[in-house]
């Protein structure tokens, strides 16, 4: 697929398996510093809790760099580890699953433990209200002043994103298109400004 889903809004769900109740909250965070700063806002929000458990993807669903997870205290690979299977085979990117769980006096084993954090990491991805999220890439635009006013109109009218304006002799604009449909955007960029443009793009920076 050229995109994934992410989350619109943190969202909570609730699960109550032999007496233990897993609460289980999603949320969006792009980058490990977003991740780690909503799993530690779970643990101040439930600090009786006997585990807040987690597993993030925080980028694109095929960035390793920026995945994880924790058994926060439940026997290792029972918690963390189910969560992020989950995760991964999800479509999910740019998200993180806290699993918190209040023991209720009866143990669930280990297998009993992977299932329930498995579960409750399942159905919450099922519920959780996304979006798609389009994999941008950035592309630095140099036009003379006497473009401006149409080359602007234009962007506001499609999908691309402003990042930077710096002006100088020419002005640059730093944009973020959606790999999929800039091709065709980038033809029609060309013939609106008749060629007088500079690009620069990954490819060819």
């Amino acid at each position: 697929m050229d995109y994934y889903l992410s989350p619109t809004h943190t969202q909570r769900f609730d699960l109550e398996i032999k007496n233990s109740q897993f609460i289980t909250t999603v949320s969006r965070t792009n980058g490990r510093e977003a991740a780690k700063a909503f799993i530690n806002e779970m643990r101040a929000k439930y600090p009786d809790a006997n585990h807040n458990c987690w597993s993030f993807v925080a980028g694109a669903p095929n960035n390793v760099h920026l995945w994880d997870q924790s058994d926060d205290g439940e026997p290792k690979g029972t918690a963390g580890k189910p969560m992020m299977n989950v995760l991964q085979h999800s479509d999910f990117g740019e998200t993180t699953v806290v699993v918190t769980r209040f023991f209720g006096g009866i143990k669930l084993g280990a297998g009993g433990l992977v299932r329930a954090y498995s579960q409750a990491t399942q159905e919450a991805l099922l519920h959780t209200e996304h979006e798609k999220v389009y994999p941008r890439s950035p592309v630095e635009l140099k036009i003379a002043y006497s473009l401006l006013g149409k080359v602007e109109y234009w962007l506001e009218q499609s999908d691309i994103e402003i990042t930077d304006k710096t002006y100088s002799d020419n002005i640059v604009i730093n944009l973020a298109v959606i790999e999929r449909t800039w091709p065709e955007q980038k033809v029609i960029l060309t013939d609106l400004c008749q060629g007088s443009l500079t690009l620069i793009e990954p490819d060819n920076a």
